[in-house]
């Protein structure tokens, strides 16, 4: 299968402005599904951590004037042992930090079986699993995406506010779905919503004419839709729509991308969702910066991979070499209180300022601030499609 063989292919790009005067440039790993149920979504997230790890690159100031080289790995989303592979090639090479995973399950499975051993620093642009939080990473695993711990919160405020009174739920049967499902669940139910069943689907399957069917026997005003926008969760969408089961969908984070809109256009009006995000400063600058660059910053996760990348970045500077262990000491000094704020496109900025020592508070498109087990507290931003287009209502 394409994804199985994919999984164990490195596309390398490099981009070097400017050399190392001994002719080598800093590794830095990327690692996200180019193939797999989030597929559309993965090369606007790869193009933005590369725009930051270019930005540094391009400003002669990265630890004296060195520079950057990229290696792009596959994580499939879904194949935890290819991921794991991809990842042993990623870091066999040299790469002194991974920007990645994508998908919670084999980010985990990367973390715990590649990353942590090897003491690789990992930033994690979307892995949204609460269970990562308790995740024994020795301080390595760092995510730019909060937990679904609250995403599901969040859902499940919006499902209430659109007036839902009773709710099916449907989940890809992985670390990611499951999680979220048991907090969208319960949070709706806190809400006074009904719950008419929960169940899971598989990905892969060419019909969900049966999980439709279940579904549909139990009723609901809507259905919750939290899977991936490429996989089952399109497929559930379709057979819904095709048997007139349910018209209203309630999307979770990897259900969200112009893809989905694309196959379904106005057949989806009705329907809402969320997904980690910001209306503030840093993201109208993270935009601008976007677009010059030719980059769409409206999908998924864009946002989180430029800050991830540029946290690497700093963390380096901070510590003064370009080695994993510096990396790793560094990326919460960076990424909180106190220091001078530092938003997209002024990583030169930063850069000059910690090479004289002072201090930085990295800001980024998403208002990076973390916990102290290294994940992002977060906001959100409510979707709903009008027009066969998704819409940002308000931030959450």
């Amino acid at each position: 299968m394409k994804k199985l063989i994919t999984a164990m292919f490195i596309l390398v790009s490099c981009f070097t402005t400017k050399s190392f005067s001994d002719g080598h440039a800093i590794k830095m790993g990327i690692i996200l599904g180019f193939t797999g149920p989030i597929e559309s979504l993965t090369p606007a997230m790869a193009a933005s951590a590369e725009l930051a790890f270019k930005e540094a690159s391009d400003s002669g100031s990265l630890l004296g004037g060195k520079s950057i080289s990229v290696e792009r790995a596959d994580s499939t989303c879904v194949d935890s042992a290819a991921a794991t592979t991809a990842a042993e090639g990623l870091i066999s090479g040299g790469v002194v930090a991974i920007m990645g995973a994508d998908c919670s399950g084999v980010t985990g499975a990367i973390a715990t079986n590649v990353a942590v051993p090897n003491g690789v620093v990992m930033i994690s642009p979307s892995a949204t699993s609460p269970g990562l939080t308790d995740l024994k990473d020795n301080g390595y695993f760092f995510r730019t995406a909060p937990s679904d711990a609250r995403g599901g919160q969040i859902l499940a405020d919006i499902t209430k506010d659109r007036k839902i009174k009773s709710v099916a739920i449907t989940y890809t049967n992985n670390d990611y779905g499951k999680g979220l499902a048991d907090v969208y669940a319960a949070a709706v139910k806190a809400h006074g919503i009904k719950v008419t069943t929960t169940a899971a689907h598989e990905d892969g399957k060419a019909d969900y004419s049966a999980e439709v069917a279940t579904l549909a026997s139990a009723g609901g005003d809507a259905v919750a839709v939290i899977g991936y926008l490429d996989q089952g969760g399109k497929g559930i969408i379709q057979g819904s729509l095709d048997s007139g089961a349910f018209d209203t969908f309630v999307l979770s984070d990897g259900m969200i991308g112009d893809s989905l809109t694309d196959t379904f256009g106005k057949d989806l009006n009705k329907s809402f969702g969320s997904l980690p995000g910001s209306t503030g400063k840093g993201a109208g600058i993270f935009a601008k910066v976007a677009k010059a660059a030719g980059i769409d910053s409206s999908g998924p996760y864009t946002s989180e991979s430029y800050d991830a990348a540029a946290l690497i970045t700093l963390a380096m500077q901070a510590g003064g070499k370009a080695d994993r262990a510096t990396i790793q000491k560094n990326v919460m000094s960076v990424a909180n209180a106190p220091g001078k704020k530092i938003y997209p496109g002024e990583l030169k900025k930063a850069l000059d300022l910690l090479a004289k020592g002072k201090a930085i508070n990295y800001e980024g498109a998403t208002g990076v601030e973390f916990t102290e087990v290294g994940e992002a507290f977060g906001s959100f931003l409510e979707k709903e499609i009008k027009g066969g287009k998704f819409k940002t209502k308000k931030q959450r």
